[in-house]
This record gives structure tokens, sequence and C-alpha cells, in this order.
């Protein structure tokens, strides 16, 4: 049982060390979106990764989303003709890894700035 959790743990570092800024700031933008109970779709998401200077295309946008679905990091929720990014507790803690490994830093969300207005 040692083993299985020692091989658990090494996974669950392997794929923390693999994840790029663009899952970063989608994790972090998700997460102040709920702070402000807005909802957070994929187009907002492919908006703020273009505005950064990550992305151009939306598939690029997509891609990592579906990404962080895969590994259990964020669940995608069809609500109201929109697929909305939420954060989940594993997402959480790996956004909580990723901001004390200070490798990559916030950018704002183009999409909560509007909002502001």
């Amino acid at each position: 049982m040692a083993r299985a959790v020692e091989l658990t743990d090494d996974l669950l570092q392997d794929q923390l060390n693999r994840l790029g800024e663009g899952h970063f700031l989608i994790l972090s933008w998700c997460t102040l979106c709920e702070d402000k109970t807005v909802k957070y779709n994929i187009t907002n998401c492919f908006d703020d990764l273009k505005s950064a200077g990550i992305t151009r295309t939306k598939q690029t946008a997509v891609s990592f989303v579906e990404t962080l679905w895969a590994l259990c990091f964020v669940d995608i929720r069809d609500e109201r003709n929109r697929k909305n990014i939420y954060i989940t507790p594993h997402g959480a803690k790996a956004l909580a890894h990723l901001v004390k490994s200070n490798r990559y830093k916030l950018k704002s969300s183009s999409y909560l700035e509007d909002l502001k207005s």
C-alpha cells in the first residue's frame, strides 16, 4: 500500500510540474471568478489567454481547459448554452502548489477587468 501512495505522489508531482503558464492562469482566473460569484466560460478564458499573450487560437484555450479537466483540476458544466469552468478541490491544491513554486506570475483577466467597468 505504501508503494501505491508513493506512485500516486510521484504521478501528481509529475503532473504539477508539467502544468504551464496557461494552466496556472486558468486555475487562478477560475478561482477569482468564483470568489466574485461570476461565471467563467471557455470564451472568457480564450479572451483572457489571448490578452495575456498565451495563445491566439480558441482551440489552444480549449485544449488547456480539457487538460485541466482530464486531471480533475476543473469541472466543465453546460449552463445556459455556455461551457462554464469551475475549479475543483484538486485544482485548488494544484494552484496552491503553483503559487508556492513562484514559476508563474498572475496576469490580469480582461473578463474581470471588464466587470469592474
